[in-house]
C-alpha cells in the first residue's frame, strides 16, 4: 500500500471525511471536513468517491512525502504548493513521484486547505467514518512529524477534468439564520442586534465553533437551563453574550440557550473564515 510521510505536519492537520453521521444519540459529534464542498470537489478531479477522507491543513499547511508516485489535488483555502521546491498548480491534479517532497504552503486567504489523493487517505475506520474528532478523541490523532498515512488505491483509471473553478475565502460572511429554540430568553432588542450589528470572527474559534466578536445580546431570563441537544450550525449564547457557532466538533449537548439555528450549507463559507472577518446574521 503506498504511503505518505509526514515530513511537516503543521499546526492542525487531520484526517476528515463526509464524518459520523446518526451517533449524536451517543454524544459523538458528526466530525468531518469543515468545509465539505472543498473536500468534495478536490476527490472529483481526482475520480475519488466524494466522501474520500482527505487532510484538511489549518492556515500553515503540511509537508508530505510518498513512497510511491501519487497524483493529488490540494484545494480549499488558497496556498503556494510545490513538488521538492519546484511550483506546481493549486486546485488542480499534481503527480508526486515517489520520495519527493509535497509542500503545501501557508494560505494566502481564508484558513483550511485539503490534501486530497487519487485512492484516498485510508486509515482504519471508527463509528463508519476516518475523521478525526477534536472533541471525543475518535479516529486518528492530528497529523505529527513522521507519521505514515496510508494511501488506498487509486480508482479505474476515468477522464478527468483538468481544472475546477473554487470559491473564494469570504471577506465578508453572512450566515442565513432562523429563530432557535431559546429566542425567547432574549430581549427583543437582542434579536435586533444579532441581525443587524457587525460581528468579527475571534481568533479563538477551531472545529468545535465559530466565536464571535461583537455586542454582546441581553438575556431576559436569567436562569439555568438544563443540558439539551445541540445541532449543527446553533447560534449558542455564553455568558459573555457573544454568539458561537458550532460547527462540526460541537458537543451533542449543552446549556446555553441557543438563540439561532444557521443552515448547514452556509457553514462551509464560515469554514474558511479568518480571524477579523465580518460576520452578520440576516433572517433566514
Amino acid at each position: 500500500m503506498t504511503a505518505l510521510t509526514a515530513v511537516r505536519s503543521g499546526a492542525l492537520t487531520t484526517v476528515q471525511d463526509a464524518g459520523r453521521r446518526g451517533h449524536a444519540h451517543l454524544g459523538v459529534p458528526r466530525s468531518g471536513a469543515l468545509d465539505a464542498p472543498a473536500m468534495r470537489l478536490a476527490n472529483r478531479l481526482l475520480g475519488n468517491r466524494p466522501d474520500a477522507a482527505v487532510l484538511e491543513t489549518t492556515l500553515t499547511g503540511c509537508a508530505l512525502r510518498p513512497d510511491r508516485a501519487v497524483t493529488v489535488v490540494v484545494g480549499g483555502a488558497p496556498c503556494p504548493v510545490t513538488v521538492d521546491g519546484r511550483p506546481a498548480a493549486w486546485g488542480a491534479p499534481v503527480r508526486v513521484p515517489a520520495g519527493a517532497v509535497l509542500d503545501v504552503g501557508a494560505v494566502s486567504a481564508g484558513v483550511r486547505s485539503y490534501v486530497a489523493v487519487a485512492g484516498g487517505v485510508a486509515v482504519e475506520p471508527v463509528l463508519g467514518s476516518r475523521s478525526t474528532d477534536l472533541l471525543s478523541g475518535l479516529g486518528p490523532l492530528p497529523l505529527r512529524d513522521g507519521d505514515v498515512v496510508p494511501v488506498g488505491a487509486p480508482a479505474r483509471p476515468v477522464a478527468l477534468p483538468p481544472a475546477a473553478p473554487w470559491p473564494a475565502p469570504p471577506a465578508e460572511l453572512v450566515l442565513p439564520v432562523h429563530p432557535g429554540p431559546r429566542a425567547d430568553w432574549f430581549a427583543p432588542a437582542a434579536l435586533r442586534t444579532l441581525t443587524s450589528a457587525t460581528y468579527r470572527v475571534s481568533p479563538h474559534s477551531n472545529r468545535i465553533g465559530l466565536r464571535t466578536e461583537g455586542p454582546a445580546l441581553d438575556r431576559v431570563s436569567t436562569g439555568e437551563l438544563p443540558s439539551e441537544g445541540m445541532v449543527l450550525g446553533a447560534v449558542q449564547v455564553p455568558p459573555d453574550g457573544r454568539p458561537v457557532i458550532f460547527l462540526n466538533d460541537h458537543p451533542t449537548t449543552g446549556g446555553y440557550p441557543v438563540v439561532a439555528v444557521v443552515a448547514e450549507p452556509s457553514l462551509a463559507a464560515a469554514a474558511q473564515a479568518a480571524a477579523g472577518t465580518a460576520v452578520r446574521f440576516t433572517p433566514g
